[in-house]
């Protein structure tokens, strides 16, 4: 009987996915004709975020996430081009440049030669770029949109790369990979203030407090290595999405792109911490909301929420209340589950049905009007 329920849920779920053919007129060419190209792109990833991570969060939260407010919903298949389970690095890269690649690869493909992301064309196009991480900003999963390097690991490198491509805002940790570094001793934070960034060592209430100025490209380090998790003290998601909205806004009248990443809900999954991953999908969800305020003032901005992966095998059992998960887990690694995306504003109808990860990079593409 159990097993029939959970039948029923997946086609009611499939059901709501409507292919793109249904809801999309196409041009001449089979390209998608929309009524209105989108400005903005803002891309959301929950790292590890799978239905059972966004249903935990939902039940500990008086049945209620920003989420809901999504009018379209499809589903991703996340694998890599080498294993049916993907990293992160893999994931991120399919993302951002629309190519299948190797676990631990970021920007590059199968054979490990640079392919060109998201933001960096956005930037040649003159639009403003952004990142915003709870993890290191040199972690896979926003490393992927500006480096290109063949393993994740390596940090350093990572680091090297945000001086090839002049990002507008990025707000994460790993400061010790720019300030103190092992292989060349360089110091990159000079380096970047000698470019025209403003990169001070705020605290949290103070990165709550200031406006940087548009006219200069801004970046904040939130901790040496890996930031804390949520309940121990980290609370900076919030303030830096609408720090970086704003800015974004001033900081190109064409429009701009920016992906935010809630990093340490995969860390949770890792751990097989239920009460982590619920804590760290609530502050992710409270992002959500700040953007989708914006996009709903703003009416020219696409958001998509997504993830990588999802992490843990996740399991919500029998013996759970609102408020009171009972959770099971399968395993402290990455799974192959299908994954969920949530699109809103200008473009949002691209994204409904079941397709690859690569093509969200092309349906962004395709809702920004890039040819």
């Amino acid at each position: 009987m159990r097993h029939l329920r959970f039948f029923a849920f997946a086609l009611l779920l499939l059901a709501a996915c409507k292919p793109i053919s249904t809801n999309v007129e196409l041009n001449t060419d089979n390209t998608p004709k929309l009524a209105h190209h989108a400005e903005n792109v803002i891309l959301l990833i929950g790292d590890g975020m799978g239905v059972t991570q966004i249903s935990a969060a939902l039940f500990s939260n008086d049945n209620r996430l920003n989420l809901e407010a999504f009018p379209v919903v499809g589903l991703h298949k996340s694998y890599a081009a080498d294993d049916l389970i993907t990293d992160s690095a893999a994931g991120a890269t399919a993302f951002a440049s629309g190519v299948k690649t190797y676990n631990a690869a970021i920007g590059v493909n199968k054979d490990t030669l640079p392919v060109t992301t998201i933001l960096e064309e956005a930037k040649s196009r003159g639009y403003a770029v952004g990142l915003v991480a709870t993890s290191s900003i040199t972690h896979a999963t926003p490393a992927s949109f500006i480096a290109h390097v063949k393993s994740r690991d390596m940090m350093e490198a990572i680091a090297l790369d945000f001086l090839k491509t002049d990002i507008d805002i990025f707000i994460g940790g790993g400061k010790k990979y720019f300030d103190r570094r092992e292989k060349d001793e360089r110091d990159l934070i000079a380096e970047l203030k000698n470019k025209g960034y403003l990169i001070n060592d705020y605290t949290q209430s103070e990165l709550k407090q200031i406006t940087p100025n548009p006219a200069k490209p801004f970046g904040y380090f939130s901790a040496d290595g890996e930031p804390l998790p949520w309940s121990k003290g980290r609370d900076y998601l919030v303030p830096a999405t609408n720090l970086a909205l704003n800015f974004l806004e001033q900081r190109s009248k064409k429009g701009f792109f920016l992906m935010i990443e809630g990093s340490q809900i995969d860390w949770g999954g890792h751990a097989n911490d239920s009460k982590y991953i619920i804590e760290e999908t609530l502050d992710f969800d409270r992002a959500i909301g700040v953007v989708l305020e914006f996009a709903k003032r703003n009416g020219k901005t696409l958001v998509i929420v997504t993830a990588d992966h999802e992490t843990g095998g996740y399991a919500i059992n029998q013996g759970s209340k609102m408020g009171d998960i009972v959770p099971g887990f399968t395993t402290d690694k990455h799974t192959a589950a299908l994954i969920p995306v949530f699109a809103y504003g200008p473009g949002a109808e691209l994204f409904s049905g079941v397709y690859e990860n690569t093509a969200i990079y092309n349906k962004m593409r395709l809702a920004l009007g890039f040819k």
